[in-house]
């Protein structure tokens, strides 16, 4: 129990960075006091002590603003970041190294008895606001955006984002895509373009993404007229080389500077007494 407890003690500090010591977990994370209150509850619950376990989560809920079920299955070094506003239904399973944000939601759409909340898999990231609704699958690796209400299963290593969820394909690691990236990621610093800070993560900017894929039709674009350079002189054309203006970023002219302001000018019915 206690090797337990200081499992998901120390998944804290892996998680949140505002965590200085033990003492400020033990005492002022809310999160962690519902999931050591929810391990002895749903023990109480398997033991058949099912009013008491749902009487005492009732009690952690006040105190903490979080609601587990009793009868949830949760694994092991499962984090709940600040925890307001979470909901984790009874039939719900979560997998190990799961990590859930304020105002997330596993709930059900049925009320029908049996399974009708969502199963985690392992290493599973719900965003704040989130909403998580039916007996669905969310695969091992899973990321479901902020304020998302996902009501289908989704794949393993996948994003979910929006409302309803719709998947974010990601890129596919070829050697082809990869070298493609690289061309663009050079071209797009020689040309002052810099987004990849987002467009690389796991939720991509669609500006980015146009952008880039702009900047692949202009390199299709350059090789063929390379080639056509190439045949056409290999015909016995001549064909004048054009002096091209540099590629670089954009840089402000003296003109568009502002003019400074001469203090001179100014009257002393202007000036501040």
């Amino acid at each position: 129990m206690f090797s337990r407890i200081r499992e998901d003690m120390n998944c804290i500090f892996d998680r949140d960075p505002a965590a200085r010591n033990s003492f400020d977990i033990l005492t002022a994370y809310p999160g962690f006091h519902a999931l050591v209150a929810h391990r002895v509850n749903h023990q109480l619950w398997k033991w058949g002590l099912r009013w008491l376990a749902r009487w005492l989560s009732t009690i952690v809920r006040w105190f903490t603003g979080i609601e587990i079920h009793p009868g949830a299955c949760i694994g092991r070094r499962f984090f709940i970041d600040h925890g307001m506003g979470v909901v984790i239904g009874e039939t719900a399973e979560i997998g190990d190294d799961c990590t859930l944000y304020h105002g997330v939601t596993l709930g059900g759409t049925s009320w029908n008895k049996g399974k009708r909340h969502p199963t985690l898999g392992n290493n599973v990231v719900v965003g704040a606001g989130a909403k998580v609704l039916g007996p669905i699958i969310i695969g091992a690796g899973a990321r479901v955006g902020s304020n998302a209400v996902v009501v289908k299963s989704v794949p393993a290593q996948g994003t979910v984002v929006g409302i309803p969820g719709h998947l974010v394909k990601t890129r596919a690691k070829e050697p082809e895509q990869e070298d493609n990236h690289k061309k663009r990621k050079a071209f797009a610093e020689k040309i002052g373009f810099d987004a990849y800070g987002t467009s690389d993560g796991d939720m991509p900017d669609p500006v980015a993404n146009a952008v880039n894929a702009m900047l692949d039709h202009i390199h299709a674009m350059d090789d063929k007229m390379e080639i056509m350079c190439k045949a056409l002189k290999g015909l016995g054309m001549e064909i004048a080389d054009l002096n091209l203006p540099e590629l670089g970023p954009c840089k402000i002219s003296q003109a568009d500077e502002p003019e400074p302001i001469d203090t001179e000018m100014v009257s002393e019915k202007d000036a501040p007494e």
